[in-house]
């Protein structure tokens, strides 16, 4: 396995995780936009629920903002333990 070829898969991983990374950020900025405007109906709808509606509003909120966290740890675990560099040298040691 060339030293190229090791690089060709440490870049298009790089690539792959900032796509990842990318669409995590956008779906939770998503999720607040849906969490936050059904927060101002329900208050437009009945003002007096404020208080239990925020509380729900939070705790929904930081359930769906632990998303990008989780799929920020798996992007770092594929840039710094990369296991497709050892498959490749496998793959092309048997003869592929």
């Amino acid at each position: 396995m060339s030293p190229s070829d090791v690089a060709l898969i440490y870049a298009n991983t790089a690539l792959v995780v900032g796509i990842i990374l990318a669409f995590a950020g956008i779906g939770s900025a998503l999720g607040w936009g849906l969490i936050c405007g059904k927060y101002i109906d329900g208050i437009a709808r009945q003002p007096e629920l404020r208080p239990q509606l925020l509380t729900q509003m939070l705790f929904s909120g930081g359930l769906m903002e632990a998303f990008p966290f989780i799929v920020l740890g798996i992007a770092m675990w594929f840039v710094f333990a990369n296991p497709f560099v050892a498959a490749a040298a496998q793959f092309l040691q048997a003869g592929g």
